[in-house]
């Protein structure tokens, strides 16, 4: 068993025990606290959380600025799913185990690997297991990390997460995300039959939006992801909200696709029934050279791997950095499927190559301009 094996073994073992401890977003404080007691359990130094639960620790190097590595915490399912975890063959099957547990046992498992190096960095390698990057988390927690980090001036930052070994992200989808409210009287379905239902409204805006139109190229796309309201079978809803997710690689394909929305919102009339709308959510669209010399190296490396060149956009952390000009990367760690449902897996056998990537990386990243 080489070394990389080794410790991709001890790290799948320790994403699953992060796995266990529920993170849906804003909920993320007991694993917070949990990746605080490892990050100290593995030595790192000047280990902290912020306000937002962020968690930091810090692999000491050289002189030179440091290297920031990020992985999130949360997760998209409630306190209510079951967590429990099956094993098939190669598989690990789990909610949330790839998206992101298990690049956030990366993090804690990266001093043992770092320890390995025939060099010290020449910079320190600063960990972040964040929080706040899935659904209604507006990446308040990158956010932060952002704020809390910027007074180092760090080389530049790597995006951690499970899934999708083998791709660079290197732009960032850009989103709109809206609560849509409906208000009405309501009433008890049988006596007051006629009055108006917010529900019923808000089924009929729904059925227009998703007429909404869009292109291919650049893709664009929209989801109605939840749709509540009501109190009973028997009672005409008086109150009801949908949330729509507006999604391009294009910011100016993302304009028009918002204008059409929030020209079919206000456009919608009915009598019985008030509708309104917020923003919950903006992602910023953004992107990194292909030619900047991070991207180059990690192409080198994930070469060197055996890997064909494949460079993509995804909707990570990583979109608030490229929308500020950060030198930054998103990187997959090994494959899997199904990531936001329960029957998400990852496979085993391709984790090590994928921590032998990043740790490749990591080596030679002092090295460029």
């Amino acid at each position: 068993m080489t070394d990389y094996e080794k410790f991709a073994s001890q790290i799948i073992e320790e994403a699953i025990n992060i796995q266990q401890i529920a993170a849906p977003t804003f909920s993320e404080k007991k694993r917070s606290e949990h990746v605080f007691k490892l990050f100290c359990e593995k030595g790192l130094e000047n280990v902290f959380t912020d306000e937002l639960h962020n968690v930091y620790g810090r692999i000491p190097g050289g002189d030179a600025h440091p290297v920031v590595l990020t992985a999130h915490l949360d997760t998209v399912f409630d306190e209510s799913t079951d967590l429990a975890i099956t094993r098939e063959n190669t598989r690990i099957h789990g909610p949330g185990i790839g998206d992101n547990s298990l690049g956030v046992a990366t993090l804690v498992g990266l001093k043992d690997v770092v320890d390995t190096f025939a060099e010290k960095p020449a910079g320190d390698i600063i960990l972040v297991a964040n929080t706040c990057e899935e659904g209604l988390g507006d990446l308040a927690g990158i956010k932060q990390v952002l704020k809390t980090l910027s007074h180092e001036c760090p080389k530049a930052y790597i995006v951690l997460e499970g899934h999708k070994l083998g791709r660079i992200y290197v732009k960032g989808v850009g989103s709109k995300r809206y609560k849509i409210t409906a208000v009405s009287k309501g009433g008890h379905s049988w006596i007051d039959f006629g009055e108006g239902s917010a529900v019923h409204a808000l089924v009929r805006l729904g059925a227009e939006l998703t007429d909404l139109k869009v292109p291919l190229d650049p893709k664009t796309t929209f989801n109605i992801g939840v749709i509540q309201g009501g109190r009973s079978i028997n009672t005409i809803a008086d109150n009801a909200f949908l949330l729509l997710d507006l999604r391009s690689i294009d910011p100016f394909a993302l304009e028009n696709l918002v204008n059409q929305a929030e020209t079919m919102i206000k456009a919608f009339n009915t009598e019985k029934a008030t509708i309104s709308y917020e923003i919950i959510g903006t992602r910023p669209a953004g992107e990194i050279s292909k030619d900047s010399d991070l991207i180059r190296l990690c192409q080198k490396v994930h070469k060197s791997h055996g890997f064909d060149l494949n460079l993509s956009a995804g909707s990570t952390d990583a979109n608030i950095l490229f929308s500020k000009g950060i030198p930054a990367v998103c990187l997959g760690l090994t494959r899997g499927k199904n990531s936001h449902l329960e029957s998400e897996y990852i496979e085993t056998q391709p984790f090590a190559k994928g921590l032998s990537v990043v740790a490749h990386i990591l080596e030679e990243i002092w090295s460029i301009p």
